[in-house]
């Protein structure tokens, strides 16, 4: 399996490639090479994939964990050191599938999509940067590797959500995305010092070994204001989760993060830098389970209160990508609940395996409406739901894709997402009915916004278009097709025969009692989106009126945004930041300062002693020869 080292050198390349030498190329040529590059990781990530689950031997049942190449870069101790290396597993050789195929879809997309654009070379090594980042982080063979990739995932995301960077409001996105996940990012990294100074190791092997016995032993007896140390230290590095999938209250970054250019939202969103909060919980699960449960419990509810809170939002939205970005949000939400009920081993364990699959087909559908929103952006060129109505006619493919991945998201049989749902569905009931009533609740809400959305975009009144829109070349239509084939299969795949917590396969079934519950609430939801959008009416405006303060705090986003803006400006700024800054430059600074004023005076004073003159070097003589026998005598 050596051969997957090029899964990360290609991507890598081809970034310092376009990078360098890009601006040399003509545009298309710059977008064919990124999207080669990426058709060629791609075959390899699904060859390492075949391989894996196929060709490689399990031992009594269980996936082995392969870890094909392994450099040692930095030691601080005999146990105590950071390594680079690839580690294969089921949930890593599954998310280079995701990663690899959206990306390619992202990449090919992209040649129509952002044809014509300043730019166009640097986009595409940016997407190269970004792929390379994501890869390397689920590759990670240890903490701190990933910690590594985290942060360049980070700074690619920065880049791409600041495409345009002559427009003030993506300026202004894209530094809102960089600093709120730093801050949880520093959450992560004292996590992670935490973890290691105890355990003596960044290892996800050694960390995660017999359930978690390593992190146990070592942390025995160690707390800190009655809450233990590996409870410290876990939470702190689920808060780097939470900034990176956008969980409350630091969701705020990901609506903005829409002023990128829509196939980086669709890269972003969809399958892979809101899912890395949700990867890592997955990695280090048997810690989580085993060493600090109470976090699990947190993970739980922090994601069952994010998942309503974002598709109550998601309900008001005009922006047709606010409302997806929600969505994404309130979906990556439902992942987490999963993760936070779960057992271990085996059937018990289904809620991991739940989450895991749902990530897997939720990649797919959400990149298809991603996608399908950019191919509708891309003919009305609007954002606003308001001016867009009829369009089923002029896009029948755009519209049937973009109906299917409706159908995959609120959970419609045989559409993947019911698959996946119904999966996360039957764990929490099984764990936490409330958890299982916000759950279902919110699998009606996600039908009721994405039907809203989907009749207001291509049913209703036909708008005043300033010219005729049209269907997306073929060259965006490929991955809309693709896409929503996959959206309409992937749910078929036996996921708990190749991915578990315990990496032991597992037979699954739907429990019917659970998923009519479900089918009932989606179809609901649905029946409500059709008779207030599919034509249009009055009744929206007035059930929205009824519910006046609510509706406009909804509108508003709950003023999550002001909170922030009061705490950090009114707060941070004002009473933190301004008194370091005073300090920072009048006292340190100033000595500083001081200090090289008081040398430079001091020097100008005595500079006549290194004259070069000989007369003076002799005045200077006697008078210190007189000076020492003065004192000499008088002691």
């Amino acid at each position: 399996m050596e051969f997957t080292l090029l899964i990360l050198i290609i991507p890598l390349f081809m970034f310092l490639f376009l990078a360098l030498a890009g601006h040399k190329l003509k545009p298309g040529i710059a977008g064919v090479a990124g999207t080669v590059g990426m058709a060629v990781v791609t075959v390899l990530s699904y060859t390492a994939a075949y391989i894996y689950f196929f060709d490689t031997t399990t031992i009594d049942g269980i996936y082995q964990k392969i870890t094909p190449l392994s450099v040692e870069w930095l030691r601080f101790t005999d146990r105590l050191h950071i390594d680079l290396g690839i580690l294969l597993d089921p949930i890593s050789v599954m998310m280079l599938v995701v990663i690899t195929t959206v990306s390619l879809m992202v990449h090919l997309y992209s040649i129509g999509y952002m044809r014509g654009e300043k730019g166009f070379q640097r986009y595409y090594a940016f997407l190269s940067l970004f792929s390379f980042s994501m890869l390397g982080l689920v590759v990670a063979t240890n903490i701190f590797q990933m910690y590594i990739f985290w942060e360049l995932v980070g700074v690619s995301s920065y880049l791409l959500i600041g495409f345009y960077y002559t427009k003030p409001s993506a300026v202004t996105a894209s530094k809102k995305a960089f600093i709120v996940t730093r801050f949880a990012d520093l959450g992560f990294l004292v996590g992670i010092l935490i973890l290691s100074y105890y355990t003596g190791t960044f290892d996800f092997d050694l960390l995660t070994a017999d359930k978690g016995s390593l992190v146990i032993s070592s942390t025995a007896g160690v707390s800190f204001l009655g809450i233990s140390a590996v409870t410290w230290a876990m939470t702190l590095i689920f808060m780097g989760g939470a900034g990176k999938s956008a969980m409350f209250p630091l969701h705020i970054w990901l609506p903005d993060a829409m002023e990128g250019p829509t196939p980086v939202s669709a890269l972003i969103h969809a399958a892979t830098m809101v899912v890395a909060g949700v990867y890592l919980v997955a990695r280090l699960f048997p810690v989580y389970f085993f060493a600090t449960p109470e976090t699990l419990t947190l993970i739980a509810y922090t994601g069952a209160f994010t998942a309503l809170f974002a598709a109550i939002i998601a309900i008001t939205q005009t922006d047709i990508k606010r409302v997806l970005a929600f969505s994404t949000i309130s979906q990556i939400a439902y992942m987490m609940v999963a993760l936070g009920v779960s057992s271990f081993d085996g059937h018990d364990g289904l809620g991991y395996m739940a989450s895991m699959f749902h990530l897997f087909t939720h990649a797919f559908f959400k990149a298809l409406l991603f996608l399908g929103a950019g191919a509708v952006i891309h003919a009305v060129h609007s954002n606003e739901i308001s001016e867009m109505g009829g369009l089923r006619k002029y896009m029948p493919v755009t519209s049937i894709t973009f109906m299917i991945a409706c159908l995959a998201i609120s959970g419609i049989p045989p559409f993947s997402g019911f698959f996946s749902k119904d999966e996360i569905l039957a764990a929490t009931h099984h764990h936490d009915m409330a958890l299982y009533i916000v759950l279902l609740v919110v699998a009606g809400l996600t039908a009721f916004y994405m039907f809203r959305l989907y009749f207001g975009i291509f049913h209703g009144k036909e708008r005043e278009y300033h010219h005729t829109p049209h269907e997306a070349p073929w060259i965006m239509l490929v991955p809309l097709v693709f896409l929503a084939v996959l959206s309409c299969v992937t749910g078929l795949i036996p996921f708990s025969e190749f991915v578990s917590g315990d990496r032991k396969p597992f037979d699954s079934h739907i429990d019917w009692n659970i998923a009519i519950q479900g089918i009932i609430v989606a179809v609901t939801g649905i029946v409500f989106a059709s008779l207030l959008y599919r034509k249009n009416s009055e009744k929206p405006a007035k059930i929205a009126a009824k519910f006046g303060i609510l509706y406009t705090a909804a509108v508003k986003k709950f003023y999550l945004d002001e909170v922030w803006l009061f705490i950090t400006k009114k707060m941070i700024f004002k009473y933190i930041s301004t008194p370091i800054a005073w300090f920072d430059r009048y006292v340190i600074d100033g000595t500083m300062n001081l200090t090289g004023r008081s040398t430079e005076k001091l020097a100008w004073i005595i500079r006549d002693f290194q004259s070069g003159k000989v007369q003076s070097y002799a005045w200077i003589f006697i008078i210190g020869v007189m000076i020492i026998t003065i004192l000499a005598l008088c002691l």
